[in-house]
């Protein structure tokens, strides 16, 4: 039996348990805006910074991607449940007008983050780009809070994993149209970094703009104490051991995610030896996000018409942890082709009912994007940790090999602890 958070008919609809279908076309938009914000999150990470950092430390530029990647990441785990939080609390009123709590973050984010990617598109030390990526992180985490959030404001339980289906493919389709608009369509760093200002822009803004996002009366805002704001951030597994062994299980995905993706450019110049690594990195990509479009919405459906999220999890699990050990056994071209595939289509099924589960875990409907804020540290904690374990495996314990084992057992670890949470079948 599903735990869902009880409100009272009493409640404002910004604070209420959504019962009406979303449609197709809020479903585009938010499609869209979750689109830009990863397109602005992985390019730079899978291409932009590993050539900037190339070009200015080429003898350092594995330690150099770790420093920037996990600066970058850490600011991230600071900044994601802290916007959530102050959106749980936003009440805007301009012109005598008011506006929702939400979409202030997404676009203020967005608007911000492209300003971030600019300046980083100017800086020629590792110390500049780590202080432009750090900015951009704060930026596009704030954007990304709200975004997380209105899924739950939203989206009924029976339709969520349908449309966190839809909402993750955003997150393998960004990177593969953001690979091919800075190696395709434009040449240069720099130049890249301008299109993935231009592209946060249009593609996140018509979200905050055309849909609706309910008002949170001033009656109901919880009183900003910072103290009180910051233990907030402490939920408590002990009171609410779901969403702790949720946060855990989120945390070892991710972890094996960041060990196995973050050096691959590298992984095909070094260890496959691909003759174009640049292009063989694209060609992995696009077979990922086959993959993944293949099964997220489809997993995400069937797990809300039979009610079960866990098996799902579980399953995806497996599949990416075999992934996993095909490279580590076999780091050749045609392995690595079927292994992108495989992990493309467990993620996309990881990625959707997951996601869905998480939503029935969360412990109040007042503090929705703060406590996916507090989930999003797992998504990003992992990119702190893994730059940490991923540069001593690869080059002092072992190598590749030692990696995408490390990969697997850690990913497999995280899909079978899903078990332990009660409420969600």
């Amino acid at each position: 039996m599903t735990t869902v958070d009880p409100t009272p008919a009493s409640l404002p609809a910004a604070l209420a348990e959504p019962t009406a279908p979303v449609r197709r076309g809020w479903i585009a938009l938010i499609f869209a805006a979750n689109l830009g914000v990863w397109m602005a999150f992985f390019t730079p990470i899978q291409v932009l910074l590993p050539q900037q950092l190339e070009r200015i430390a080429p003898a350092d530029k594995e330690t150099a991607l770790a420093v920037v990647t996990g600066l970058g990441a850490l600011a991230a785990v600071l900044a994601n449940p802290l916007a959530g939080a102050l959106s749980d609390r936003t009440c805007l009123r301009l012109a005598g007008r008011e506006f929702g709590r939400r979409h202030v973050w997404t676009a203020g984010g967005a608007l911000l983050g492209a300003a971030a990617l600019v300046l980083l598109a100017q800086q020629r030390t590792v110390a500049g780009v780590a202080l432009g990526w750090v900015a951009a992180q704060v930026c596009f985490n704030a954007m990304l809070a709200s975004l997380t959030a209105a899924v739950p404001d939203r989206v009924p339980v029976a339709q969520r994993g349908g449309v966190s289906g839809w909402v993750g493919i955003p997150q393998a389709l960004g990177l593969v149209l953001g690979v091919v608009l800075v190696t395709a369509v434009v040449s240069g760093t720099a130049a890249g970094y301008l299109a993935m200002a231009a592209a946060v822009l249009l593609l996140a803004l018509p979200f905050a703009l055309l849909t609706a996002d309910d008002p949170l009366p001033r009656a109901h805002r919880p009183a900003l104490r910072w103290r009180a704001l910051l233990a907030s951030m402490w939920i408590s597994p002990r009171r609410h051991p779901d969403f702790g062994w949720a946060w855990i299980t989120r945390f070892l995905v991710q972890l094996g995610n960041a060990l196995g993706t973050l050096y691959l450019l590298y992984f095909l110049t070094d260890e496959v030896r691909h003759v174009d690594p640049e292009g063989g990195l694209l060609v992995l990509i696009l077979l990922y996000t086959a993959g993944l479009a293949a099964t997220a919405v489809v997993a995400g459906r069937l797990s809300d018409r039979s009610g079960k999220r866990k098996v799902f999890v579980i399953t995806a699990g497996g599949i990416m942890a075999v992934a996993a050990l095909l490279l580590a056994v076999a780091p050749v071209w045609p392995v690595a082709v079927a292994a992108a595939l495989l992990l493309g289509a467990g993620y996309g099924v990881y990625l959707s009912v997951d996601a869905a589960l998480i939503t029935q875990v969360l412990p109040a409907a007042t503090d929705r994007a703060k406590d996916l804020g507090v989930i999003n540290i797992a998504n990003s904690a992992p990119q702190v940790l893994g730059p940490a374990l991923s540069a001593p495996l690869v080059v002092h314990l072992g190598g590749y090999p030692v990696l995408y084992a490390v990969t697997a057992a850690v990913t497999v670890l995280g899909s079978v602890l899903v078990l332990k949470i009660r409420s969600v079948p």
